[in-house]
């Protein structure tokens, strides 16, 4: 039986290389996999002209595109990035800002308001730090590089705030350590935190509390999903199941590959002594697909979504995703 050709974009991960190599065949597909470093080329290109049969996503894009309606597109659940967060907030040290409570009522960067990053980042503030962001003035711009604004990408809140978005020559780095805003984050790190001399973390011992914050939530913070066409979907499920089980093996691939002791893989000199932390915190599945293990996180996703003013109420999240045959891993 010949294979059905399906173009693939994601990006370079460690959990995607055996797709990417070939090492592993989605059963019934033959799979091209596009390796694209940039994640928001990705989304806009799937997005703006279906480029691809199946991409990567941002989480708060598709969540917020689906749920409002005529959106062609499904997620499977897969998640190929994850990141936390706390290390990610970045303050002018002359800004008055001491704690996290402090944040209320100054003027923050953000790359784009939307960004499941920033998506994250309000929620963590405002739940386990009770950070009031109501009165805050947002400023929305290109993080190292001025980025020019995006109608069809750059989606906004339902109801009113308090957003400039900067000019085509600024960004918010420089703005940052020039204190023209108190803080930023997302997802990139400013170049003035390197090479300026104002520019310091919220959370100095950031590691610790985001360790902390793993042990009271069970959260590791899932960015991106993988999205399917849709008529792709209503015309054959089974390439959807079929994926997601190609993932699942892939990911498994990657982990026994890093854990390899013979020759080190990456170049990180204590790599062993971090898988092994890695473990000790999360057990032996760190990166979990599926919407049951994440249906927690999942749902506490598409509340901020709701309390953000993205979506009027958060959407079923089994209502988010394609139907996957349970297959253990």
């Amino acid at each position: 039986m010949q294979k059905l050709p399906v173009t693939f974009a994601c990006g370079p991960y460690d959990r995607m290389e055996a797709l990417n190599l070939g090492l592993i065949q989605p059963e019934g597909i033959d799979l091209h996999y596009i390796p694209i470093q940039s994640p928001p080329e990705i989304f806009a290109r799937m997005q703006k002209t279906q480029s691809f049969d199946i991409s990567e996503m941002s989480m708060a894009h598709y969540m917020i595109m689906r749920s409002r309606g005529n959106f062609p597109f499904l997620a499977i659940p897969v998640f190929p990035s994850r990141m936390f967060r706390h290390g990610f907030i970045f303050i002018n040290k002359h800004s008055g800002i001491e704690k996290p409570s402090d944040l209320s009522g100054k003027r923050i960067g953000v790359q784009e308001y939307r960004q499941t990053a920033g998506v994250w980042v309000r929620g963590i503030l405002q739940h386990e730090y009770g950070v009031d962001l109501s009165n805050v003035n947002w400023f929305e711009g290109g993080v190292n590089a001025p980025r020019p604004e995006d109608k069809d990408m750059d989606l906004r809140p339902l109801g009113q705030i308090n957003l400039d978005i900067l000019r085509e020559d600024e960004c918010l780095s420089d703005q940052l350590e020039a204190g023209q805003i108190d803080a930023y984050f997302g997802a990139r790190r400013p170049e003035s935190f390197d090479k300026g001399k104002n520019v310091i973390r919220l959370f100095p011992e950031y590691r610790a509390e985001e360790k902390s914050y793993l042990e009271r939530t069970g959260f590791y913070p899932i960015m991106h999903t993988i999205v399917i066409r849709e008529n792709l979907q209503m015309e054959k499920p089974w390439v959807s199941e079929s994926i997601f089980k190609a993932c699942q093996e892939s990911k498994i691939w990657a982990l026994n590959a890093m854990k390899f002791s013979g020759a080190q893989k990456i170049m990180l000199p204590w790599v062993h002594e971090e898988i092994a932390e890695m473990e000790t915190l999360m057990g032996d599945n760190p990166w979990p697909y599926g919407v049951e293990p994440n249906r927690k996180m999942l749902d506490a996703f598409t509340q901020y979504l709701a309390e953000q003013h993205f979506l009027e109420t958060a959407p079923n999240v089994d209502d988010l995703f394609t139907p996957i045959v349970s297959w253990s891993e």
